[in-house]
């Protein structure tokens, strides 16, 4: 199997998710904006705004090669005499709806190739609801462990832990939201969390992990998109917001990576929602909605 072949499938995948959630909201349309990368390849940005059920929500497809930036050998631990150039390639996604009942949703999947042969996979789908609904979350976490367990069982319980420690907001000593799966750094044939796995098997792992995304998310968009909200509901939607993007400003390693490495900076940024506010030491009010979500947002809750 070539990057090529890993490229169709993440282009193909892009566009199933496109028209999945186009038919879900109803009205909105993507626009796309086809880009170069300064080092070789490109991508493909799509953008839907003003939607019916999704107020801003991207949908990126990019495959890129070059040298190894230096930041990059860092981080590998690469010698500065080698000559290492890679591939990458993957689709990236963010959902901010207008409705605070609907949640935020993100997803990313990916390969990486180096010249040497070295290659691994990464990615993972987490959720971000307003409003934390306990139902929600569980069966949400039921279909990613039904994913998961088609191909290992650990993954589910290893990927589960490691989103709850990667999308988490120290600053404020809470989740980021509900959590999911993470992982990266999966290669082939090694022990360990690739649980030596062939490189066809990751593939299969990332490709369900994919095709999960559309049914999980289009199923809450339809349930709660018009559902009747109020003025302080869609306040405390303007400052979860203003979380998720401390989260993915200070903590999210793949902003602040492709930031670093001169990537292309509205494709990186797309992540970003069209409006969020910041209250001043803002509570909530006792027994209110709220206040529940705040609770549920901590590590280690055993959703299945």
């Amino acid at each position: 199997m070539n990057v090529e072949t890993i490229e169709s499938y993440f282009k193909g995948l892009q566009d199933r998710i496109c028209n999945a959630i186009e038919d879900a909201d109803g009205t909105g349309k993507f626009q796309e904006d086809l880009w170069e990368h300064h080092s070789g390849g490109g991508g493909r940005t799509r953008l839907i705004q003003a939607g019916s059920v999704i107020e801003k929500g991207g949908v990126n497809f990019s495959s890129v090669r070059g040298e190894v930036h230096p930041r990059l050998r860092q981080q590998m631990n690469l010698s500065e005499g080698d000559d290492y150039h890679f591939s990458a390639t993957g689709v990236s996604i963010v959902m901010h709806p207008q409705n605070p009942h609907v949640p935020i949703i993100h997803m990313n999947v990916r390969y990486f190739e180096l010249s040497n042969g070295i290659c691994w996979f990464g990615g993972g789908i987490d959720l971000t609801p307003h409003y934390v609904v306990e139902e929600d979350a569980r069966q949400f976490h039921d279909q990613l462990k039904a994913t998961c367990d088609k191909h290992h069982p650990a993954f589910y319980p290893d990927f589960k832990t490691w989103a709850d420690e990667y999308f988490y907001i120290p600053h404020r000593e809470e989740t980021r939201g509900i959590g999911g799966i993470f992982f990266d750094y999966l290669k082939p044939n090694q022990e360990g969390r690739g649980q030596n796995l062939s490189k066809n098997s990751l593939f299969s792992f990332i490709q369900d992990v994919g095709e999960t995304f559309a049914p999980a998310y289009t199923q809450l968009m339809r349930k709660y998109h018009d559902k009747p909200f109020t003025e302080t509901e869609k306040q405390w939607q303007y400052l979860r917001r203003g979380r998720y993007v401390e989260f993915n400003l200070v903590w999210d390693r793949g902003t602040k990576f492709g930031l670093e490495t001169n990537g292309r900076t509205e494709s990186i940024l797309m992540s970003l929602p069209p409006q969020a506010n910041w209250e001043y030491n803002f509570v909530p009010q006792s027994h209110s909605a709220e206040e529940k979500t705040l609770g549920w947002l901590k590590k280690g809750i055993d959703w299945v």
